[in-house]
């Protein structure tokens, strides 16, 4: 459970994160133009793969460069479409659209009627629908609907339409054409609102005004050509469109606008096209003049008349061109219906769905791979995306969204090289800190800094050398098992080595239960001294906390735990310091006579009644940069072993604010009785050791662990001399026996 929870955090949420993010940013206007250019782009790509001509029953009658040569400036005069009508009426066209305006009125509007009533085909004018429709460069008030001249002209609105309408297309008024020609002729609605971006993607199939929603051309001219009655179209806004009668069924899909997904595959030269003029003098040669001539196959075709010459103003921008004739918008849709042909938008469910499963398996497998497999990773799932929804599209027209799964996708593969490169730093800290628990952080620093490989060798530097021990420790491994006393000592070990590196000393290494330590190396420390002298203070307040601890835990640990001491022993001066050992295998360490001197301290403790011991040069470097602050008490003088020379050496008694006024007095009384020790008067000196005796902060029987104390110690000695009186020449130094 850890382990899939684990999952679903480190791989799982990211990739929810990304996908979600990123499909929401999809939504934006400037990221939805960016996704349609990708889709121009495929739309361009499919050219050579689609059939080379648009469906048959359709024929684009152009208002090309010739017709206007012909006709002269447009617009032209209504009789001219009038006896374009009576013309190509007589060749019986399925139906004949006009993506064309006849919304002003015109005194040349009865040569328009006649031919109208001359025709036998079904004719289709066309109608806006707006606040205000727009005509050339002129506004027209458009018609309410309940306007009498709206109810008089042939306007067909669907009657089963079901479904949520508060997404369609919805106007106010309607731009019917002029006089008679609402009334006999069809009205469709032209409309066709461009995208964002200029583009119409999205083309109404319907738009809603007032309490009717009304066919536009397209959808209208394939009624009147399939002679689809009321009855046999319904509407589900949301799904689709259905036809169904005896000559044709189809079901066109179409969005909660009512729109469909315009599947372009055409600009001009891909439908069976024919120039207005053209097809007009073809026609009138036929059947007025009687001309044996070919006519252009029009029998039984929808017939869809626009503009289509250049400085025209129906044109705008598709995936083909920047001035493309807007009735081939109409034009395209038709053969979408023909050809049932429909282009399709895969959801964003099925692609959020699956970017999130590749996302997360990509972070689950390739996050510790190999740079050459993550890259791969990244740079080929894009690729083979992209190759994927091209071929989606040219085989299938289904639109594939490329541009924000790409961007999630992306986004994921930041996080991923960036959650990369925070593991390896971490990676990096975690072997400084596991190489930091062997030698001083800093020197890690230092070495990383450097960036030079470490080295063999030494340098001689002042530092202050640390050594530490337990009293007993014997003790504790027999009446402890193994498990209980590595416990013990980890505890204790790790307040020990934490107090000296807070204090800037440098852990040399663990000798057992013993802790060395240096102090001003391997970055200089000038008050190294009274750093030193403040550590072994704190470690053994914190021992006496340790103390509490363990005995309130009650029979976890036996009584020698309870009373756990720790000798310390400091000494100052110049050492060698660096890397020692063999050519494989060395450690960063202190060498030196002032190293063992240290070590001499601390062993020497013990015999002197005392935890804590340092030399003179300790403590002088120490009252250099600390003051008062640390409270001495000097010992004497000794020759360790080792050395002939005597060492001045001092009890470390504590921190001065931690010193209580009974302490000061029993070292007052010391220090006088060691003034009389070294007159050699027995009998003062053993009068003040006795009082000092009962002023010892360390008293034996009542401070857990100890045996002795200055005080005892130099009454023994006191007493010593009594019996057996040193020579007329001495002068106090003590001579060790041992280490």
């Amino acid at each position: 459970m850890k382990t899939f929870f684990a999952f679903v955090k480190q791989h799982v949420f990211p990739a929810l994160v990304a996908m979600t993010l990123a499909s929401l940013l999809g939504l934006s206007e400037w990221m939805q133009n960016v996704e349609n250019t990708t889709l121009d782009l495929r739309t361009k790509s499919r050219v050579r793969w689609q059939p080379p001509m648009a469906d048959p029953q359709q024929l684009v009658v152009c208002i090309d460069e010739e017709s206007l040569a012909a006709y002269k400036a447009w617009p032209w005069p209504r009789g001219v479409h009038g006896l374009f009508l009576a013309l190509v009426g007589q060749t019986k066209p399925s139906v004949i659209s006009w993506d064309i305006l006849f919304t002003e009125p015109s005194e040349d509007d009865s040569r328009l009627i006649y031919g109208l009533k001359a025709t036998e085909a079904k004719v289709i004018f066309g109608a806006m629908a707006g606040e205000n429709a727009v005509v050339g460069e002129k506004e027209a008030d458009g018609l309410l609907p309940d306007d009498p001249a709206v109810k008089a002209a042939r306007l067909m609105p669907l009657e089963n339409v079901t479904g949520d309408r508060k997404n369609l297309l919805t106007k106010p008024r309607i731009l019917l054409p002029a006089r008679e020609l609402a009334q006999l002729a069809t009205s469709a609605l032209v409309d066709t609102p461009p995208g964002p971006d200029g583009v119409r993607r999205r083309v109404p199939l319907m738009i809603a005004i007032g309490e009717n929603v009304y066919p536009t051309l397209s959808l209208q001219s394939l009624m009147e050509h399939w002679k689809v009655q009321p009855d046999e179209i319904s509407v589900r806004i949301g799904e689709s469109i259905t036809i169904k009668n005896a000559y044709a069924q189809r079901t066109i899909p179409i969005d909660d606008t009512g729109a469909i997904l315009l599947n372009y595959r055409y600009a001009t030269e891909g439908f069976h096209t024919v120039g207005y003029s053209n097809l007009a003098s073809s026609l009138n040669k036929k059947f007025v003049k009687k001309e044996e001539v070919t006519v252009p196959e029009t029998t039984g075709r929808i017939l869809m008349v626009g503009q289509v010459a250049a400085g025209l103003t129906d044109v705008g921008p598709s995936p083909f061109s920047a001035l493309t004739p807007m009735v081939l918008v109409h034009s395209n849709v038709i053969d979408n219906v023909l050809r049932e042909d429909y282009a399709h938008e895969v959801k964003w469910w099925p692609i959020w769905l699956g970017a999130v499963v590749l996302g997360a398996g990509g972070l689950r497998f390739f996050t510790q791979r190999k740079l050459v497999a993550q890259a791969s990773f990244a740079l080929g799932v894009p690729i083979i995306y992209v190759g994927l929804a091209t071929l989606l599209w040219v085989s299938g027209s289904h639109w594939l969204h490329i541009v924000w799964p790409l961007l999630g996708f992306s986004s994921l593969q930041v996080f991923m090289i960036t959650r990369r490169l925070i593991a390896e730093q971490r990676a990096k800290e975690h072997i400084k800190g596991m190489f930091g628990t062997y030698v001083s952080p800093a020197l890690v620093n230092r070495m990383v800094a450097s960036g030079e490989s470490p080295q063999l060798g030494g340098h001689e530097d002042e530092i202050t050398a640390y050594f530490s021990d337990i009293q007993g420790f014997s003790g504790f491994s027999e009446k402890l098992e193994p498990a209980q006393l590595v416990e013990l000592m980890n505890e204790y070990l790790t307040a020990c080595t934490d107090i000296v590196q807070e204090e800037g000393g440098t852990l040399d290494k663990y000798i057992g239960d013993a802790v060395v330590v240096m102090f001003g190396a391997p970055l200089p420390l000038p008050d190294h001294a009274f750093r030193a002298c403040v550590a072994t203070q704190r470690v053994q307040k914190n021992l006496r906390e340790l103390r509490v601890k363990w005995e309130s835990e009650g029979s976890k640990w036996p009584e020698i735990v309870w009373r756990m001491q720790s000798r310390i022993g400091l000494n100052s001066g110049k050492c060698i310091i660096g890397n020692m050992g063999s050519r494989s295998r060395f450690n960063y360490t202190m060498m030196g006579d002032n190293v063992n001197l240290a070590a001499r301290m601390e062993s020497g403790a013990k015999a002197w009644g005392v935890y804590t011991m340092c030399s003179e040069a300790t403590k002088v470097a120490c009252e250099q940069h600390g003051g008062d602050r640390v409270v001495f008490r000097s010992l004497g003088k000794v020759v360790v072993m080792g050395r002939s020379r005597p060492v001045p050496f001092y009890e470390i008694v504590g921190l001065k604010e931690h010193v209580s006024p009974q302490t000061h007095e029993c070292l007052a009384i010391f220090a006088e009785g060691m003034t009389k020790y070294y007159a050699q008067d027995w009998e003062g000196a053993l009068a003040c050791f006795a009082r000092s005796e009962l002023l010892e902060p360390n008293v034996p029987g009542k401070t857990p662990g100890v045996s002795s104390n200055p005080s005892l110690v130099f009454r023994d000695k006191v007493r010593y001399f009594q019996e057996a009186p040193p020579a007329a020449d001495w002068d106090g130094v003590h001579v060790a026996k041992e280490k």
